[in-house]
């Protein structure tokens, strides 16, 4: 077969366009720090990473609800050691108008007091996080108490059931609210603290309010007997305060210990995903140093080959 001067052109100039390939290619690795660019390149350690970046996503929600459930929580907590506190003074005052020394106007003066604290309480009742109301179920954009201390929730219904789920894991998955009758009760009169049973909206008004309502009316009447009973009442909501505190501080608990394994497989994962697609620079370098070689070789042979012509062998 006859080699022409064409052939042996063009077949220097397609290694040479493959030589410059090739470190174009290693120089796009150097500059980018990643193993491969395209697909095509490895498409097994592409289809991994893809898999890897989808499950580091799914951890990065993770955490993000974890975080939110702690904010929601920590609203919550703080509401609730408010109520306590509320108690606590209402307890306060109640020994004292017990007292047989007290006089009416003594008492009314307190009843003054109370009505504060009521009033205090249904703020309490309409704590939000972030434009949420904590207490109001589902119904997160309706108020849970009015004015009255009737259940107001928008004029719709409230069930003890309307629990918020949040997934925190995979397959875990936490309820992060306290429905309002939980906290603030349902009934009248003397009925004891109610935290399960019939939806609770329209004229159903918080018992715990009732309480306090109730209270004011026995001071103004200088009723003793009302107001010692009432004593009872007042310490039942405090431990049904307590319990619902020490529900979250559990679920506190579980969410930090939650977030502290997220941060770990977050860190397993993104190592991982390191290993897979980032380059050994020492590596990428070097080869790019034996690719800038070849070519300059390449260069340097096919100079010689293309300036030889007929002319170059005529004496």
């Amino acid at each position: 077969m006859r080699i022409t001067n064409g052939m042996m052109v063009n077949t220097l100039m397609r290694n040479l366009g493959n030589n410059l390939k090739k470190m174009d290619k290693t120089q796009q690795n150097l500059a980018t720090g990643k193993k491969f660019i395209n697909p095509s390149d490895d498409p097994i350690g592409v289809s991994r990473s893809l898999r890897l970046n989808t499950d580091i996503s799914v951890m990065d929600q993770y955490k993000r609800n974890v975080s939110d459930s702690q904010s929601w929580m920590e609203t919550t907590e703080i509401a609730l050691s408010n109520i306590t506190e509320i108690l606590k003074r209402a307890k306060e005052l109640t020994v004292q108008a017990s007292s047989e020394t007290y006089s009416v106007d003594q008492r009314t003066a307190i009843a003054g007091e109370i009505e504060q604290l009521k009033e205090q309480l249904v703020s309490i009742a309409n704590s939000n996080y972030a434009g949420s109301y904590v207490f109001s179920g589902y119904k997160t954009d309706k108020k849970l108490l009015d004015d009255s201390g009737i259940y107001d929730v928008g004029g719709q219904t409230l069930s003890i059931s309307e629990n918020i789920g949040i997934n925190v894991g995979t397959g875990d998955r936490l309820s992060i609210n306290f429905v309002g009758q939980r906290v603030f009760g349902i009934g009248l009169g003397t009925d004891p603290i109610a935290v399960t049973g019939n939806a609770v909206g329209g004229t159903s008004k918080s018992q715990l309010i009732d309480v306090f309502d109730q209270l004011v009316t026995d001071l103004k009447a200088d009723n003793t007997t009302n107001i010692n009973a009432a004593l009872g009442r007042i310490e039942n909501y405090m431990d049904n305060t307590n319990a619902v505190r020490a529900e979250i501080g559990v679920k506190g608990n579980r969410l930090e210990l939650n977030a502290n394994r997220l941060e770990d497989d977050l860190l397993n994962l993104t190592g991982l995903l390191s290993k897979n697609e980032d380059a050994d620079m020492a590596e990428v370098i070097m080869n790019l140093k034996n690719e800038e070689n070849v070519y300059k070789a390449s260069l340097s042979g096919g100079a010689k080959i293309i300036q030889l012509s007929l002319v170059d062998f005529i004496r």
